[in-house]
């Protein structure tokens, strides 16, 4: 198998990791191929959209979600490191509510796979950091919403020094017992 697979503490959330083949004059990988990731994961995914971002360290992207067009996401880092979080927003979830982390970064080559009904966020760690995404919808202005990143009821435990830098839009998210659900 071109990589591993690794549920986490939300076991519909994955950790792959590819095999790297490397030398002294550097690496090679193969960050995604479908027909390998239906196999190792049991999934049929079809991928309709790639973002890239670049944030500085201390930088705090989320939690994102949309209630309409829910996305599922492949995750990876190219440069610099992140702590990549996921939040179970599924109404009928015995886990609603609850997040997993994973540091991902360009030396770990690790991509983590969040299912539709998942908010999404992360930290930069290390920066600036390059942040590559695949997602199974498209963006939705109407429809995306925000978690509060620091909300006591989901009590994500994030490898802070001080404040993170956020966007009004971050600043602004909402509480989970207040959050639009996904529709």
């Amino acid at each position: 198998m071109p990589f591993t697979v690794t549920p986490t503490n939300l076991p519909e959330v994955l950790i792959l990791e590819p095999r790297v083949f490397g030398d002294d004059r550097g690496y090679f990988y193969e960050s995604f191929n479908a027909r390998d990731f239906g196999e190792a994961t049991g999934l049929s995914v079809e991928f309709v959209q790639d973002n890239h971002s670049k944030s500085a360290k201390g930088v705090l992207r989320g939690l994102h979600y949309q209630v309409r067009q829910t996305q599922g996401k492949l995750v990876r880092v190219v440069a610099g490191e992140v702590f990549d979080v996921a939040v179970d927003l599924r109404q009928d979830s015995p886990r609603f509510g609850q997040w997993t982390g994973v540091r991902l970064s360009a030396d770990n080559h690790r991509q983590l796979w969040i299912p539709a009904g998942f908010a999404h966020g992360f930290l930069v760690t290390e920066g600036p950091a390059e942040f590559l995404y695949k997602t199974t919808d498209y963006w939705s202005a109407p429809d995306e919403r925000c978690l509060l990143w620091n909300d006591p009821q989901i009590g994500i435990d994030w490898p802070l020094d001080g404040q993170p830098s956020l966007s009004p839009k971050d600043i602004a998210g909402a509480l989970l017992s207040e959050a639009d659900r996904l529709g």
